[in-house]
């Protein structure tokens, strides 16, 4: 591939629902570019894009995937993401990269999910807004019923570029607005035809220039005289549109018949803004300040990494796209994030999984360097004589967490190093060795991607594991001040053991044991007080009535008796034990469970049921009220920890994929009594 400047390079992410032909799509534009000699297809696992082992075997994306592609003079940079609402992040990673975003649906189809939540974050990103309705050429699909949906949804901003005509439920050809011509399609090549004369061409044909005219005040006096724009201006208008977001121009596609596929790329190439055109980016310096960073190649060296990627034959792979300056192979890079410099080695291009060597990597393109052990997603690389930092990805947080239990005992740390290596290449997933429950914690964004993580896990690392629910941290505390006595003496030959305290136990507002003295007369020796603190605060590590650590207690120690031989630190330790234990029987012990704060959004409608949900789960509604996006609720309450095990399912279900939340330790409150008896009940089945 030849190299290109930055003004002649188009990073464009395509996204959208899952199912709805993006990666299709994607495949038509590389076939149609030369850049692979078959059109692939995802039922039959041979696409280019989606190439990982997991993606064959569901026949659906899991991450995001790159191709660069030529078409027209310019580099075309694709950034394929998946749809599935599990695996979000490669939607993150891709719109990172991008100055256009490229929003695909399919004919027949409504204002789904998936392009509510893609426009949303291509507004967040500041990029270009581009639609594609796929599958135009299938039976009883309409392109016209879905534009009109978007139409509603995205007002008059959105702009109809290529049309198909019909004649009954059949596309005879595609209309490219932009041009006034008309191609009819066989195997994906395409023919001039005459243009139809049809009423719907002709309305369409009106608002698209109207369009056009709406961003320029000589071309709008033309538009209200009648004349006719030039191809120039045409062109100017539309580009005007697109980079002020006043234009969302809409291609009607068949991705996997290739038609109309050529037209999108001109327009892709001819329209979409690239880096260059962009006024650039925020780069916060050493000092605290923050400019514009302008896409220049003789620019300060400026780089984002956006994703990694574990290649067993490459080793690390680091996905960068430059801002400024110019990365070659001689490079040396400075991270800010680790204070270390790196020296750049191989670079390579991708498209899919296949590799191809690059020389140098200017601003506004995207390329991979390898074997950067200390970089990873979000880091920013640029000169140590000029340190900034660039704005990192945008994940979204992980709300679905499971227990992870090995297959074969022993391979806990084969597990934790496997995740730990895909939490490299997917920032979303989160791993945790939670110490008190002694449970390894695997957190994703649902079940489909912690089932891929397992998958890999087995795939790539050798190790099976399954998933469980999480157990709980409860605690335990005390309700009543008691005394008790604990008295340890035994004789086996030579010294005897003996110790003997009287102890006074109390709640207080502690998270750990508080412990005093009040001995006097010396019936306990000073130096025995140490070996009694140490006694009871291992009883409270193990607690009583279900194991859980207690809280919340004050132990004082005020009396006893000890033997001037027989007596040990080991002998007043098993004592403090024993006197701990008699006093919990009657302290009237209760469990704690943790409690969390929810805060939850969702549209409107979805209100009244997630409430009840959160009811049902014992949760304490303390207020709601609009949320800063239009017809959406923000919900915020209290839940037990405990019961929010299946919430991330159950709102995604009610929502239909549009709620979302995030879920915070606040506090541990007593639990009610079944809760209590049922909790302690387990850890006794546990326990046999």
């Amino acid at each position: 591939m030849k190299a290109y400047s930055a003004n002649n390079i188009r990073n464009i992410a395509v996204v959208g629902h899952g199912g709805k032909g993006k990666t299709t799509l994607c495949e038509a534009m590389l076939y149609l570019a030369g850049a692979t000699d078959r059109l692939g297809k995802v039922a039959d696992g041979n696409t280019m894009l989606d190439f990982d082992a997991e993606e064959k075997r569901r026949k659906s994306s899991v991450s995001s995937a790159m191709a660069a592609i030529e078409w027209d003079n310019t580099k075309l940079n694709i950034l394929d993401a998946p749809g599935l609402f599990d695996f979000e992040g490669g939607a993150a990673e891709a719109i990172r990269a991008a100055e256009a975003v490229l929003i695909v649906t399919s004919a027949g189809s409504g204002v789904d999910v998936g392009t509510e939540k893609a426009f949303k974050a291509a507004e967040k990103s500041g990029a270009a807004k581009f639609f594609a309705i796929t599958k135009t050429d299938s039976d009883h699909r309409s392109f016209y019923k879905t534009f009109d949906a978007l139409k509603e949804v995205y007002g008059n901003k959105l702009c109809p570029t290529i049309i198909p005509y019909m004649e009954g439920n059949l596309v005879k050809c595609y209309v490219n607005l932009m041009t006034g011509m008309a191609f009819a399609y066989t195997d994906g090549k395409a023919q001039k035809v005459e243009m139809p004369d049809d009423p719907v061409i002709a309305e369409m044909t009106s608002a698209f220039m109207e369009a056009v005219a709406t961003t320029d005040d000589a071309l709008m006096e033309k538009f209200f005289e009648g004349e006719p724009f030039t191809k120039e201006e045409i062109l100017k208008g539309l580009c005007i549109g697109i980079f002020d977001g006043s234009i969302y121009p809409v291609y009607a596609v068949a991705g996997l018949t290739a038609a109309a596929v050529d037209q999108l790329l001109y327009g892709l190439a001819w329209s979409a803004p690239g880096a260059y055109g962009y006024a650039g980016e925020d780069a916060e310096y050493e000092n605290g300040e923050t400019s514009i960073l302008p896409c220049n190649e003789a620019g300060p060296l400026a780089a984002i990494c956006f994703k990694t990627v574990a290649d067993p034959f490459v080793g690390k792979m680091s996905f960068v796209k430059v801002i400024s300056g110019k990365l070659t192979s001689d490079s040396t890079v400075y991270n800010p994030r680790t204070g270390e410099n790196e020296k750049i080695g191989k670079m390579i291009t991708v498209k899919g999984a296949k590799q191809e060597d690059a020389k140098e990597i200017p601003a506004g393109d995207i390329g991979v360097l390898t074997k950067l052990a200390g970089v990873k997603t979000g880091d920013t690389l640029c000169s140590a004589k000029n340190i900034l930092k660039l704005k990192g990805v945008d994940f979204p947080a992980p709300c679905l967490s499971m227990a992870v239990k090995v297959a074969k005992k022993g391979e806990e740390e084969k597990v934790a190093a496997g995740l730990l290596r895909l939490m490299e290449e997917d920032p979303t997933v989160r791993y945790t060795n939670n110490t008190e429950t002694r449970e390894q914690v695997l957190s994703g964004m649902g079940e489909q991607h912690l089932d891929v993580i397992v998958s890999k896990l087995k795939n790539k690392f050798g190790v099976e594991v399954t998933l469980e629910v999480p157990k709980v941290a409860y605690r335990e505390t005390v309700r009543k001040t008691v005394e008790a006595q604990g008295r340890h003496k035994k004789q086996s030959g030579g010294h005897g053991q003996f110790g003997d305290v009287w102890i006074k136990f109390e709640p207080c507002d502690s998270d750990s044991l508080v412990f005093e003295t009040a001995v006097v007369g010396g019936s306990v020796p000073k130096n025995f007080f140490p070996a009694v603190e140490k006694g009871l605060r291992e009883c409270v590590e193990k607690g009583f009535a279900a194991g859980y650590p207690m809280v919340g207690l004050k132990a004082t120690l005020y009396d006893g008796s000890y033997h001037p031989v027989d007596s040990s630190e080991m002998a007043f330790k098993t004592a403090a034990s024993i006197c701990f234990k008699n006093a919990m029987a009657k302290a009237d012990v209760a469990i704690l469970e943790p409690i969390g704060t929810l805060t939850a959004r969702m549209p409107d409608d979805n209100l009244g049921d997630i409430m009840g949900d959160i009811t049902k789960r014992r949760g304490r509604v303390l207020g709601m009220g609009p949320a800063d996006e239009p017809k959406t609720q923000e919900l915020v309450a209290e839940v037990p920890m405990a019961e929010m095990g299946d919430f991330s399912t159950v709102l995604r279900s009610v929502t239909a994929g549009r709620g979302s939340y995030t879920f915070t330790f606040v506090r541990y409150e007593q639990a009610p009594r079944e809760v209590a008896d049922k909790v302690i009940a387990d850890r006794a089945a546990q326990a046999e």
